[in-house]
């Protein structure tokens, strides 16, 4: 599993096309939050906290995770060696989990330059303001959790098929629908009422909890079985390849 791990991470920075991947997440959410007026800039917000900055998160990792995940299966598939990496010492279990721990390792290395936006927000803060820097941890722990979510969903999207072109394309759409789907569906009204209960199933609802300080193992556990869940469907999906 570690060589799977090992080369699926060296794989994006053997080449400049990881250092574009996390350039451009750097550049695109340091424009939402610092540049561009709007909902996400902290600027313009007038508070001393990182909100804005956990809400445009999921907008960009909803396109960016497929992209790092499209490739994964997808290569192997269109380049015939997903058989040849079957016959080698390696269990299918093993194989699908170095995959998926090598693009969240980019994924996670990416958001890393952005724990120095703590720096910029404490110098920003006015004289006897505290910034609550309990509620931002806990709202990273949410972020990664997201992070693992939307990788487990790049993943299983790319075992779909050979064209990256397609797996990207996926698993975008999955990512959009499990974040805002449910939400959206929750509003339309049945009879006299809306479905309220159905925004529960739906990640933005989890996400907004954690990014909001709260913890609770609820939220832990949506996120851990949605991973599991894509997982488990990728390992279901190219058993028969496997066999």
């Amino acid at each position: 599993m570690l060589a799977i791990f090992s080369k699926e991470f060296n794989s994006f920075f053997s080449t400049p096309i990881g250092f574009i991947v996390v350039g451009l997440f750097l550049i695109s959410t340091g424009s939402l939050i610092w540049i561009i007026p709007g909902n996400f800039n902290i600027l313009n917000s007038g508070y001393v906290n990182l909100i804005p900055f956990f809400e445009a998160l999921p907008w960009v990792f909803v396109f960016l995770i497929p992209a790092i995940c499209m490739r994964s299966f997808s290569e192997e598939k269109k380049q015939g060696t997903l058989e040849l990496l079957l016959t080698k010492p390696l269990s299918l279990n093993q194989l699908i989990l170095g995959k998926f721990l090598g693009c969240l390792a980019l994924s996670l290395i990416a958001i890393l330059p952005t724990l120095f936006y703590l720096i910029s927000l404490t110098e920003l803060a006015a004289e006897g303001v505290v910034v609550d820097y309990g509620v931002i941890f806990s709202s990273y722990l949410g972020v990664v959790l997201f992070i693992s979510c939307f990788t487990s969903i790049g993943i299983f999207a790319s075992s779909l098929s050979h064209n990256q072109i397609i797996a990207f394309i996926s698993g975008t759409l999955i990512s959009l629908f499990l974040y805002f789907g449910f939400e959206g569906f929750s509003a339309v009204a049945v009879g006299d009422s809306e479905l309220y209960t159905l925004d529960y199933f739906g990640m933005r609802y989890h996400y907004n909890s954690i990014t909001r300080g709260i913890l609770d193992s609820r939220n832990l556990i949506y996120f851990l079985s949605i991973t599991f869940i894509f997982l488990a469907l990728t390992r279901y999906h190219l058993k028969p390849t496997s066999e």
